[in-house]
């Protein structure tokens, strides 16, 4: 049973705003992925180091990602919601009137560079200067939300609300939700057990597709998703890390990630041809970058549940398996370069390949 509505069992006005949401969300995740993946390429560029490109078996469920820390990787956390938080949620997702996003709030982060020209409308989604200041508060640390503005009850504006946002829902509280929901356990994390809530602890981090005891950001990603089940409207996490170098996005689709991926010649015009489309044509729309005779696009896969991650059809209370999967590979594609508005994603086999 999804925790939010489908377009259908909506109100006219919740349907407008819906497809608002999902307008602008279009917009973000093509600067998410040009932020992500294109400018952190081009800061390892500038600092002459090598890329380290994301292995295909680094995008298999439950795949172990070596834990080194690229430090000329963009890190970021971002919270964007179809509606706004209800207060009484502030005790686990701490957004306060001391991090809203005012001009006074921002000069106390010394390490912002904050233009004298700073327009506080700068901070809504329809200023023509959104992703400049969007893109000044990415580097800043914790999360950023973006949200509806409460204030604003005629009309849907969206807006960068509050930065340094924390996510403070402990692990085990977000893990006896997940296996509630799916049936597992009927009350607590512990009712059967300490092994048991070991196991559902590890597969709530499989359930959102990352390594267990993963870093802060991408943990507070996977428990923000989770903790904004409990507002009914759908929301999008995006999530990147230094070690995981891939954009990372949760919303009421699932979980995709997008990475780098080199291509050889002969793959982009295997590419080519299975699309029809003219080799000249495909990379001038989806290379990102050209090293060493190879091409770099952008590899976006998205993952499916199994049953064993959705409800069961009877509501019965079932027994966790911690040897099965939870998530298989959906769709793979690879994608326009950001920007870029007239072709669609191609679709390609090559994690398994």
């Amino acid at each position: 049973m999804a925790f939010w509505s489908v377009r259908e069992e909506l109100s006219l006005v919740n349907r407008l705003r819906r497809s608002y949401y999902e307008l602008l969300r279009d917009d973000m995740d093509q600067f998410m992925l040009d932020y992500a993946l294109v400018q952190s390429y081009q800061r390892f560029l500038k600092s002459g180091t090598q890329y380290p490109f994301v292995e295909k078996r680094e995008l298999k469920p439950r795949a172990r990602i070596p834990s080194i820390e690229h430090e000329d990787q963009n890190a970021f956390l971002v919270v964007f919601v179809e509606d706004s938080i209800p207060v009484r949620y502030k005790k686990y997702i701490r957004f306060f009137n001391l991090n809203r996003t005012t001009k006074s709030n921002l000069l106390q982060i010394k390490a912002l560079p904050l233009p004298d020209s700073f327009d506080r409308n700068q901070k809504y989604i329809e200023s023509a200067h959104f992703y400049d200041f969007l893109r000044l508060l990415l580097p800043v640390d914790y999360a950023l939300l973006i949200q509806r503005d409460p204030g604003s009850h005629l009309k849907n504006r969206y807006l960068l609300s509050h930065f340094h946002v924390r996510i403070d829902w402990p692990i085990a509280e977000a893990a006896e939700d997940m296996a509630q929901t799916l049936r597992y356990i009927s009350k607590d994390l512990y009712e059967k057990g300490d092994e048991y809530a070991d196991t559902a602890q590890k597969k709530f981090f499989e359930y959102y597709g990352v390594p267990v005891m993963v870093g802060g950001r991408r943990t507070a990603a996977i428990v923000a998703a989770q903790y904004l089940k409990r507002i009914p409207c759908i929301s999008t996490v995006y999530v990147g890390s230094s070690e995981s170098r891939a954009l990372i996005r949760i919303s009421e689709r699932g979980v995709s990630k997008s990475v780098l991926m080199p291509l050889t010649e002969d793959e982009m015009q295997q590419l080519a041809s299975a699309n029809n489309m003219a080799l000249p044509t495909l990379k001038k729309n989806y290379v990102v970058a050209r090293e060493s005779q190879k091409s770099i696009c952008i590899f976006q896969v998205s993952y499916a549940y199994t049953n064993h991650a959705r409800p069961p059809d009877d509501g019965k209370l079932r027994e966790i398996n911690p040897d099965v999967n939870w998530l298989t590979v959906g769709q793979e594609h690879i994608l326009t370069k950001p920007g870029v508005i007239k072709y669609p994603p191609l679709p390609v086999g090559i994690i398994y390949s």
